[in-house]
């Protein structure tokens, strides 16, 4: 947040920390805020995640070929489920939770090693998610005795690399959403949808900047919903989607069964070590960003491991795989309320979303323009945190050499993906994940801060 106030010419400094007294009397992680405060900016935190939590299973269904009334279903587990594992991640229960209002919510980084096992079905995904959680709370648990090995360096190169690779999807979103841009290219980013994103993101900074107290602190949630009123004048909502839903729904475990498939259990497990790497930076950035500190080893690997449950717990429940959600991470960023309080009051709400999908139709109802124009700040935001926390390491040739070499491979593959068009699939899409940007930065960075010597 202090480096958007830094362009605007607005940011004041106060011992190294942002210095509005109205966001700072906000910023305790454990810090229990009244219900008439924590309520709207845990309905914050839910806009932020929710196209996001609702799109990965859309996805899986439309390539599993699910019935409808199976895509409905799926959409409602993965709301459920976000809820119950965003509450351990809040709440804690002895070593497993971060206690930072870490967000979870179904993972994109899983589709492309989900994709390939169609013809075994969704069963043999959600065995092998189970497996691969139980596999991420061991990596958890182990992670004090190689602390070390995740500077500030590494951490920041990872933080900011999820900011630059987030920010392309939050300029999709503001024009209107991958759907429109694929289907409809002619209206995509067209003014209606500019005049709604645009509309979030002016009413959130001047709201940010202008107002006081929880005005200050909720201004992502009074964005949303001035652009929401403005998408209605415009004839952008969906009203169709409120009146299709449901009431009420029933959580049901295991409606897919058990069946072990070696292959996606392997990748599975893959795929849980990068998602811990993401995991470290969204907690990271966390609390560089409310509260201008690094992350401690407790935090890391409660995140951790409360990351792996809640993905073992989602799969139980026809969930696919959680994670922890960085544009999240960016709010907090934003707003300066650290308040893990806040992150349960949210995951009670999608629990509730997840229960009474009338609720969720609602929110489904926006144009994904809405969400598009808050996803903008906070990406960048992460970024910015990105930036701070390698700001914390000296720069010395060798800390340069590894933050340029991190960066180049990371954006360059993230922008020119055809690069890797001919590298070995292996059974693990090789090339699709090397283009996210964020897994060969962190790699690199972390390969080359363990092996390069420090002079």
């Amino acid at each position: 947040m202090c480096f958007v106030r830094v362009l605007l010419s607005k940011c004041k400094v106060n011992g190294g920390y942002m210095a509005k007294k109205k966001v700072t009397s906000l910023g305790a992680a454990d810090r229990k805020l009244p219900l008439n405060q924590s309520i709207p900016l845990g309905i914050q935190h839910v806009f932020a995640m929710f196209a996001g939590n609702i799109t990965v299973p859309l996805i899986v269904a439309g390539v599993f070929g699910v019935t409808t009334g199976e895509k409905i279903f799926l959409i409602q587990m993965a709301l459920f489920a976000a809820g119950v594992a965003t509450i351990i991640q809040t709440v804690g229960y002895k070593d497993i939770g971060s206690r930072l209002p870490i967000i979870q919510g179904t993972s994109f980084a899983f589709i492309p090693i989900m994709l390939p096992f169609k013809a075994f079905g969704l069963g043999a995904i959600f065995t092998a998610a189970f497996i691969g959680g139980i596999f991420q709370i061991w990596i958890g648990k182990m992670l004090k005795p190689i602390r070390h090995m995740f500077p500030p360096l590494v951490t920041g190169i990872v933080v900011l690399m999820i900011g630059i690779s987030l920010l392309k999807v939050g300029f999709k979103y503001a024009g209107g959403g991958v759907w429109l841009m694929n289907n409809k290219p002619e209206i995509f980013a067209n003014w209606h949808h500019l005049t709604i994103a645009g509309t979030v993101l002016i009413v959130a900074l001047l709201t940010n900047l202008k107002g006081k107290g929880m005005v200050s602190a909720a201004s992502i949630l009074i964005g949303i919903v001035a652009g929401f009123i403005v998408a209605a004048m415009l004839g952008e909502v969906r009203w169709e989607k409120i009146a299709a839903a449901d009431w009420f729904a029933i959580p049901m475990p295991m409606q897919y069964g058990i069946d072990f498939v070696w292959g996606a259990v392997i990748l599975m497990l893959f795929m849980s070590i990068v998602t811990t790497i993401e995991t470290i930076g969204d907690i990271s950035a966390t609390t560089m960003g409310g509260a201008n500190r690094e992350a401690t080893n407790k935090e890391l690997s409660g995140g951790i491991m409360a990351d792996g449950v809640g993905t073992a717990f989602a799969s139980i429940f026809n969930a696919m795989p959680n994670t922890s959600y960085s544009q999240n991470a960016g709010l907090v960023a934003f707003t300066g309320v650290i308040s893990r309080h806040v992150g349960t009051v949210a995951g009670v709400i999608l629990i509730l979303l997840g229960l009474f999908p009338k609720l969720g139709g609602i929110i489904a109802a926006m144009p994904d323009s809405v969400i598009g124009g808050a996803a903008i700040i906070m990406f960048g935001l992460i970024a910015g945190a990105g930036i701070k926390l390698i700001s914390k390491s000296e720069m010395s040739q060798r800390n340069i050499l590894i933050l340029a070499l991190s960066l180049s491979f990371g954006i360059g593959l993230y922008a020119f993906p055809e690069f890797v068009a001919h590298v070995p699939d292996l059974g693990i899409k090789l090339g699709l994940l090397l283009t996210t940007g964020l897994i060969p930065a962190g790699l690199l960075a972390f390969i080359l801060n363990a092996t390069l010597p420090n002079k």
